[in-house]
């Protein structure tokens, strides 16, 4: 079996990993434009990590200006197995408190501006994406979140709006009713990408406010989420650093087949396909290309 190479895609307060040795940094050009910052390599106990903050170093990037493709796309290339998404959200259940952390495991994606696949007209593929988290990394999330005495969840439903701006009060009362669980701006594509490169993903849904909806609580602004995303932060790196300690050596294949997503994907014939964008899916479609 291979070794893990487990992605970190760091959210809002999270801007690096604290504690990867033999750390570097590579800047890794992809056909699909610039990644949000340089790949920053290491290791923690006997696991390779790379770590890319999502909105680049200085929170420069908005979430509908990141370029989602060219984020999995590096990753993908540098041989990333699994992917851990640490993100801000908002909560719209009390027991969801901020600082509390939700494990989803589904998604509803409401965002209309972004590149939401590598493949299009001239290869055409449909993935599956009924399970979008990948159960066997979610577990060792939340093994490492009690092993810390995070509070956590396990399972949630993760709803992504556009923005920048943060919810009405029309749209949070919706939501809630709908019965999601947090809201946040960065999970789709990214979900979507990583099940199209054939790479195991979880996220971690950082809970910094209740969104607008609640009666007892002041509509959600920046200033007020600052110390907790911080704190948040601070949780997130040592749950982060005792997952990585505590990584099996070889990895053990995705149980609900992420890492073979393609296999019943592709739907254009193979002498059909536009030449030129197969050039650009070379990483993405690397494995299915060596297979013949």
């Amino acid at each position: 079996m291979a070794r893990p190479i487990i992605g970190i895609i760091g959210g809002s307060g999270v801007y690096n990993l604290p504690g990867l040795e033999d750390l570097r940094e590579e800047k890794v050009p992809t056909p699909w434009g610039e990644p949000s910052d340089t790949l920053h390599f290491g290791r923690m106990g006997g696991t390779e990590a790379v770590f890319l903050p999502r909105h680049g170093r200085g929170h420069r990037l908005s979430p509908s200006g990141i370029n989602y493709r060219a984020n999995i796309d590096a990753l993908k290339r540098v041989g990333v197995t699994d992917i851990i998404s640490v993100s801000a959200c908002g909560s719209f259940k009390e027991k969801f408190y901020p600082g509390f952390f939700v494990l989803v495991d589904q998604f509803v994606d409401r965002t209309f501006g972004r590149h939401s696949s590598f493949f299009g007209n001239g290869c055409v593929a449909h993935v599956s994406m009924a399970h979008p988290v990948a159960p066997l990394l979610q577990q060792r999330i939340a093994d490492a979140a009690a092993a810390e005495n995070i509070a956590f969840h396990k399972g949630g439903t993760y709803v992504c709006m556009e923005g920048p701006q943060f919810s009405s009060l029309a749209e949070s009362l919706t939501y809630k009713a709908a019965g999601y669980d947090v809201i946040g701006m960065t999970a789709c594509p990214e979900v979507k990408l990583a099940r199209e490169a054939e790479i195991s993903y979880a996220t971690v849904a950082m809970v910094t406010d209740f969104d607008c909806w609640h009666p007892e609580h002041d509509d959600v602004d920046v200033a007020q989420i600052i110390k907790i995303v911080h704190d948040n932060a601070a949780r997130a790196s040592r749950l982060l650093a005792r997952l990585l300690k505590d990584m099996p050596p070889e990895r053990t294949p995705c149980p609900i087949g992420s890492d073979r997503a393609l296999d019943t994907a592709l739907i254009t014939a193979p002498e059909a396909r536009d030449p030129e964008l197969l050039k650009k899916l070379d990483a993405i479609m690397a494995r299915v290309n060596a297979a013949g």
